[in-house]
């Protein structure tokens, strides 16, 4: 890559005048990217017509439809446009949508329709709020269908962004592994939680340990801890401000999660915070601000199995595979509460774990993966008490392990075939292996586990594993003995890449860096 010259930390002035160019040298030299933004987004003047500020995405793809997302400067009417050219030739309008300042000007247009397995593009033309027929910015993107046949499928996913003091670093070309991620041309890509750190600030610069120093740009959202509603937004607006994540999101859909981040560190319906950097000590309080926000601004599709509102759901991208995302966040216990009960406590809830248990049992995909958002083997502490599933004993199932064991047995017992769990939450990158043969709990089938994050936050690990389902940790990567909390520059940034063959319908995964290096694989078969 070349070097990029020296940049200096941005003010606040110039972040408010709309955005930032931070580009990999992908994205610089136009390598298959589709026709973005100007590079001062928002900047643009159009005589008071209305442009976008975040450029534009797509999420919950599926073979006939698909989220269409943007964001103005101003009141405006979201016109969306698909087509299976890149001229436009035989467009069809799909939806309007006004972005009011009710959702910070935010739109999601559910596109229906669309042709399976194809690569279906998209455009969205921001018109004046009182006229349509006055156009002001156009931008095109571009998603891909799932098939109604078998046929390959590959995705990637990490979690875990901007946190730990880490943010954009101009001097670095801004977050590239978003960069790397596009350039493997994937069907989609799976977010995996920690979206956003609304509890982690940044500062310009961070002295480093070998005497060097890192820059970040620092916008509002991310001066101080989110409380208010527009904190969270500003959170979320930050990451747009990367050219990389933009780019990503114009031609790859996402599927996204949300955890604790979004939030605050480990939190818990109920909680009172203890925290003297915030005014606003109730969780509940904070979270349905940032679950505003994060519907905002990780749009999700409207079909939701869930009255309370807890964002779990299946995905199904063809023949081959079917996605469950889990809300592990919404209906916890405590975090020091029941956690030895040999009666259970929870972390889906019984609906959540009914929906689970029912859709897999209904699913004909070929492969199962299940997006825990936080991982099932490895300890994940808060303090002296526990934030994750595993308890740390290595016995029987305990606490939130009740939950998951009846889930296991339930694949056992139901004949659910190749389900794999795929997390990030611990900021390292691993391979786990669980049988019935190494575990206290022996009701269930062997399956795999994999991880990978984070996508430029601060490194930790290893945690510790719990043997009460049996996990061998067959790879990890983890920073050296005694160092945590490593910058992205440090290379311990990491996603990983499924791939399905759509012959032998074996699932390969691929733990990958940020600068696309295998580090370890390994295929599945199919079981029939």
């Amino acid at each position: 890559m070349p070097q990029l010259p020296n940049i200096p930390a941005m003010s606040r002035r110039d972040l408010l005048r709309g955005g930032v160019v931070l580009t990999a040298a992908g994205a610089a030299a136009g390598t298959g990217v589709l026709s973005s933004a100007p590079a001062w987004a928002g900047g643009t003047n159009l005589g008071g017509l209305p442009s976008f500020t975040s450029g534009v995405q797509s999420a919950d793809v599926t073979t006939r439809s698909g989220a269409i997302w943007a964001r103005a400067d101003r009141a405006a009417q979201m016109i969306v446009e698909v087509s299976t050219s890149a001229d436009f030739r035989h467009a069809r309008r799909a939806g309007v949508k006004k972005l009011t300042s009710a959702t910070d000007f935010t739109g999601m247009v559910e596109v229906n329709g669309l042709p399976s397995g194809s690569e279906v593009y998209y455009r969205v033309l921001l018109a004046s709020a009182d006229d349509p027929s006055r156009v002001g910015e156009t931008t095109v993107g571009r998603l891909r269908t799932a098939p109604d046949k078998p046929r390959d499928v590959s995705f990637v996913w990490s979690g875990d962004m901007c946190g730990q003091g880490w943010g954009i670093n101009p001097h670095l070309g801004g977050m590239t592994i978003y960069e790397t991620m596009r350039g493997l041309r994937p069907d989609f890509g799976l977010w995996s939680g920690d979206t956003i750190y609304a509890d982690g600030p940044l500062k310009e610069t961070v002295p480093l340990a070998d005497g060097s120093t890192w820059y970040n740009v620092v916008a509002p959202g991310k001066e101080k801890v989110c409380e208010t509603l527009d904190e969270f937004r500003g959170a979320f607006r930050y990451n747009l401000l990367d050219a990389n994540f933009k780019a990503f999101n114009q031609e790859i859909s996402w599927l996204y999660q949300w955890d604790d981040h979004e939030t605050h560190n480990n939190w818990y319906p109920g909680q009172i915070l203890t925290d003297a950097n915030y005014t606003e000590k109730r969780v509940d309080v904070l979270s349905a601000r940032a679950r505003q926000a994060f519907g905002e601004y990780a749009p999700i599709s409207g079909a939701s199995p869930d009255r309370a509102g807890r964002i779990y759901r299946k995905i199904s991208y063809g023949p081959l595979l079917d996605v469950f995302l889990l809300d592990m966040r919404s209906h916890k216990n405590p975090n020091n509460v029941g956690q030895n009960d040999p009666a259970g406590a929870a972390i889906l809830g019984k609906e959540q774990t009914d929906w689970l248990i029912r859709e897999l049992g209904r699913s004909r995909a070929t492969w199962k993966i299940i997006a825990n958002d936080l991982p099932l083997g490895i300890v994940v502490p808060d303090g002296a008490a526990i934030e994750g599933v595993a308890q740390g004993d290595n016995g029987v199932p305990l606490g939130r392990e009740v939950e998951f064991a009846r889930i296991l047995s339930s694949i056992k017992h139901n004949k659910v075939r190749n389900t794999v769990l795929l997390t990030a939450d611990v900021h390292y990158t691993a391979a786990l292996h669980y049988t019935p043969d190494r575990a206290a709990f022996k009701d269930f089938d062997p399956f795999w586990e994999f991880v990978a994050g984070p996508a430029n936050a601060g490194t930790f690990g290893p945690n510790g594993t719990d043997g009460t389902f049996g996990p061998e940790i067959v790879f990890q990567k983890v920073p050296p003995a005694g160092q945590s909390n490593l910058p992205p520059s440090a290379g311990y940034q990491f996603f990983g890449r499924v791939a399905i063959d759509g012959w032998s319908r074996a699932l390969t995964v691929e733990l990958r860096d940020a600068a696309g290096t295998v580090l370890w694989s390994n295929q599945l078969p199919a079981a029939r």
